[in-house]
């Protein structure tokens, strides 16, 4: 695959016609998803990291073929929301309920000496507590609403409640925005999900667990914001 990389690109376009650009961008710190509209220069400054370093490590990737993940741009919309539901939706479903119990008992057991704990165990709740009504939005109203338009067309939605697709649209962007202040505030207290000393297997567990969370977050966001959203947008436009 060949990527014509320029400085001016955003984030998010890099990452959306380059897929195996994400694990680097995790590696080192680029933010990719609710940062997406950022220049890749810009982004590079903000991370403190050299523009020519990243664009030779992105290099790097392509010639050794990388790139093996599914291209979204250009799978009907239907099909790609059916994986963000079956992958990225069930995740947060099945991996909250853990890390939530994970953190009862981590609390309960190191919360004297880490009162920094109930603190990260109460924005993980709140955090949660919001996707999942975000999640419900998204599957009950949202994606049916994108469905039927790429279906039938963007006359199907006179008759719906927000009128354009870009006001809900603007809205799940802005909860992208909260659970990602989330956690970065789960990156302070917690130093970068880095368990102490004294921590036990159940502390380093969860603090895994949490990592792993927000890199799934990161990828379900990114494929919605970079890839689903912008083209709704457009086809709606279109109609």
């Amino acid at each position: 695959m060949k990527l014509q990389l320029e400085s001016t690109q955003t984030v998010g376009e890099v990452a959306a016609s380059f897929p195996a650009a994400t694990k680097l961008f995790e590696k080192i710190g680029i933010d990719y998803c609710c940062g997406g509209k950022q220049t890749l220069a810009d982004a590079c400054r903000t991370a403190g990291i050299a523009y020519d370093h990243v664009a030779q490590s992105l290099g790097e990737l392509i010639v050794s073929g990388a790139n093996a993940e599914e291209d979204w741009r250009e799978e009907k919309l239907a099909t790609l929301i059916e994986h963000i539901v079956a992958k990225h939706h069930a995740f947060i479903r099945t991996e909250s309920p853990r890390i939530e119990l994970l953190l009862e008992k981590v609390v309960r057991v190191h919360g004297g000496h880490h009162p920094e704990l109930t603190d990260v165990q109460a924005i993980f709740e709140d955090v949660t507590a919001e996707l999942t009504q975000h999640l419900m939005k998204e599957e009950l109203i949202l994606f049916p609403a994108i469905v039927r338009m790429e279906q039938q067309g963007t006359v199907t939605l006179a008759a719906s409640s927000f009128g354009t697709i870009q006001n809900p649209i603007r809205m799940m962007i802005l909860e992208h925005d909260s659970a990602g202040d989330a956690f970065a505030k789960l990156h302070e207290i917690t130093a970068d999900f880095t368990a102490p000393g004294d921590g036990c297997t159940s502390y380093r567990t969860v603090y895994r667990a949490l990592a792993d969370f927000e890199v799934d977050l990161h990828q379900h966001i990114h494929l919605e914001n970079n890839i689903l959203f912008p083209r709704a947008v457009k086809l709606e436009r279109a109609g």
